[in-house]
């Protein structure tokens, strides 16, 4: 079993980063692709990014392609998401996610129906 602990989250102005972890517990992320998926409040959950569990292949939504960076410690059991040029659209609260469909394959799957294990999500919010 996977446990997965997010945190990073808050209160930042338009403009202004933030940088997301995500913590493995109960077995490592090692071999595992990881998502990072968004829900914003009366919308459905949607993808954000995704890395490979060589870190060699990395996946974003066109929303924020440019201002977002994922990456994984080279241990791999902690995945972050670098948040650039935040905007108030951006305000959801995020969530990481693995499955073991990806263990030592390149996929990396948008459709969060895809993923297994999920942390409890952090809040982001923007204010304009």
């Amino acid at each position: 079993q996977v446990e997965l602990v997010e945190s990073g989250g808050g209160l930042v102005q338009a403009g202004g980063s933030l940088r997301l972890s995500c913590v493995a517990s109960g077995r490592t992320l090692s071999g595992f692709s990881m998502g990072w998926f968004r829900q914003a409040p009366g919308k459905a959950r949607e993808f954000v990014a995704g890395i490979t569990w060589t870190g060699g292949r990395t996946l974003y939504a066109d929303s924020v392609k440019g201002r977002c960076t994922v990456s994984r410690d080279s241990a791999g059991n902690t995945v972050y998401l670098q948040m650039n040029s935040l905007k108030p659209e951006d305000t959801a609260v995020y969530y990481c996610a693995s499955t073991a469909r990806t263990m030592y394959t390149g996929l990396i799957y948008y459709s969060s129906a895809q993923y297994d294990y999920w942390g409890q999500g952090t809040q982001v919010t923007v204010s304009s």
